[in-house]
């Protein structure tokens, strides 16, 4: 075989890994829309039960179909502060169970069939007007490409099995010596594993990868044992590299995915042999085989039945990430410990940019949004705090006038976190989202903007109470009075709506317009009084335009609230 042969066989082989990488996007993406709202119920199930947390962690991998996804997802949790260190550490745990069931994907002799399920679900996404159908096109499409590739590089690599070169050059990786299996050549493989799945930041990928060259007969099955262990701590590399930058915690739940899957290594190389000597025993239960027949196809690299070798395959990753859990789930609490002792928190307080939204989210359209509502509810909780710390600014001549300050800061960060969930919302919509998602996100825009505007009347008010002070003037005793009796009414309206806002209380809105109508009808009456105590002169002209201003601060206040009623509702 010469040079130019080797190149070609090369970059086929890349060309067959690059549909197979695009495929498992595929794959992620259409199922994470399809599940979007029960992705948002899986993961709003995590409570400080670490069981629980890694059940979590197991459907959702499963769902969405990349390990990867759901560690970085909970690295972005932590830093969020919405997951405590022992619930990521569930999770990660769980992940780590969710990942085995790609294994057992391709297993399944569908290979040949890659092409046509491309061409099906192609069809279907091109024609199709449904849109849940059009993302299960998504799916099976990348489910095709994912067979496709595998299928491009092992007809790319067979041909190499038979090459003398290339069988003494992949020997040499083989723990197998004459003297038994080798606990040095053992970790060999393991690093090649590792290294490699680091580079391409896919497990799923090397496992493939991994299922072709054994059954190719290019590496015996020992080999692909001890790349699998590697492929297990190669694919820690993603979520280290979300923590960069992240808080303490989420560095602490990155570091605990790489020693939970080294931790788990370093006891399976300790009993190699047994644990190899226990999947091909498994495999021969499996698959139904003449124990003597499958041993020489798993063990001595033969080609007969691939899938026989890939069921194996299947087991050993399985096996080795179930019970890796079972031994270190009841010892989570003593992990996130000694994390802590390894990563010291910060000798100043962390500020973390926004309190919910992070940008590792947006793998995940449906968690993004959970996310971006929980960042609305925190501007709701924000706006409802300067709601009522303006009460004593304007009625009470004792009043803190640290308050002040205080007001005009949350206004200053509402309008920061206003523009940076529109542009975390417009990344959003900018993936692979369902309409149902699209129309979510564009909801939570206009909630953003619509508590934001809340936020700047309120201190529109602040301002109309501190001109007051400056000039050295007091409202009129009937006028404070009618503003003191709006102001709870709007107080009141405002915490009513925002209950429902953080529920999606759908029925909200004919309460409010009627509560609403209420209060712009007492506006008008309020509006009403003040004109007859001008004509009385029982007030100044100045007192007049500060006290007509502040009615209409309020009524923009009613009617931005009603706005976010109506929203909440699909009215607008």
């Amino acid at each position: 075989m010469n040079t130019a042969e080797i190149v070609e066989i090369v970059f086929k082989v890349i060309g067959g890994l690059g549909i197979f990488l695009l495929g498992m996007k595929n794959m992620s993406e259409g199922m994470q829309t399809i599940a979007g709202s029960r992705l948002r119920a899986i993961i709003n199930a995590i409570t400080y039960n670490r069981f629980l947390a890694c059940g979590v962690g197991t459907a959702t991998t499963m769902i969405i179909q990349s390990s990867s996804v759901t560690t970085v997802m909970a690295v972005g949790m932590v830093n969020a502060g919405l997951m405590t260190l022992v619930q990521a550490i569930g999770v990660v745990l769980g992940a780590n169970i969710g990942t085995t069931i790609t294994a057992w994907i391709f297993t399944f002799k569908i290979g040949g069939y890659g092409l046509h399920i491309v061409g099906i679900s192609a069809l279907f996404y091109l024609f199709s007007k449904k849109d849940r159908l059009k993302f299960w096109a998504t799916f099976f499409l990348g489910l095709g490409l994912v067979f496709f590739g595998l299928k491009l590089m092992g007809s790319e690599l067979k041909p190499l099995s038979k090459n003398p070169d290339f069988q003494t050059w992949f020997g040499s990786f083989s723990p197998i010596t004459e003297h038994g299996i080798s606990y040095l050549k053992v970790w060999q493989c393991c690093l090649v594993g590792a290294c490699a799945t680091a580079i391409i930041q896919s497990s799923s990928a090397m496992i493939g990868l991994t299922g072709i060259l054994a059954a190719a007969g290019t590496i015996d099955f020992t080999t692909a044992a001890a790349l699998i262990l590697g492929e297990n701590i190669g694919t820690t590399v993603t979520a280290v590299l979300a923590s960069i930058g992240a808080s303490t915690n989420a560095k602490r739940a990155s570091l605990a995915h790489v020693m939970v899957n080294i931790f788990g290594v370093l006891w399976v190389t300790a009993i190699f042999s047994v644990f190899v000597g226990f999947a091909s025993e498994v495999a021969i239960w499996w698959t139904h085989c003449e124990p003597s027949l499958l041993a020489e196809r798993i063990l001595n690299k033969t080609t007969e039945q691939e899938k026989d070798i890939k069921i194996a395959i299947a087991i050993a990753h399985s096996s080795f990430n179930v019970v890796n859990v079972i031994i270190l789930l009841p010892f989570v609490g003593i992990l996130a410990k000694m994390l802590t002792n390894i990563i010291p928190d910060k000798g100043i307080k962390e500020v973390h940019h926004l309190k919910y939204l992070d940008v590792r989210m947006l793998e995940t359209p449906a968690i993004a949004l959970e996310q971006s509502h929980k960042e609305i509810g925190h501007m709701a909780d924000t706006t409802e705090r300067m709601l009522n710390l303006l009460e004593p600014q304007l009625f009470d001549l004792n009043a803190d006038e640290h308050n002040n300050e205080k007001i005009f800061n949350k206004e200053n960060v509402l309008d920061n976190i206003q523009k940076e969930v529109t542009e975390f919302l417009s990344k959003t919509l900018t993936g692979h989202t369902s309409l149902e998602q699209a129309e979510i996100a564009r909801c939570h825009i206009r909630l953003a903007d619509e508590y934001e505007s809340i936020s700047d009347y309120v201190t529109a008010l602040l301002k109309l109470q501190l001109k007051l002070t400056k000039n050295e003037m007091v409202l009129h005793e009937e006028g404070k009075a009618e503003l003191k009796e709006l102001h709870k009414d709007i107080t009141e309206y405002f915490k009513m709506i925002n209950d429902a806002m953080k529920t999606n209380n759908s029925d909200i809105l004919s309460k409010a317009q009627t509560k609403g109508s209420a209060i712009t009808f007492k506006i008008k009456q309020f509006r009403t009084q003040h004109l007859e105590r001008v004509s009385a002169g029982k007030t100044s002209p100045l007192h007049s335009l500060i006290f007509t201003d502040m009615l209409n601060s309020y009524r923009k206040i009613k009617d931005h609230a009603l706005n976010v009623a109506e929203t909440i509702a699909g009215a607008k």
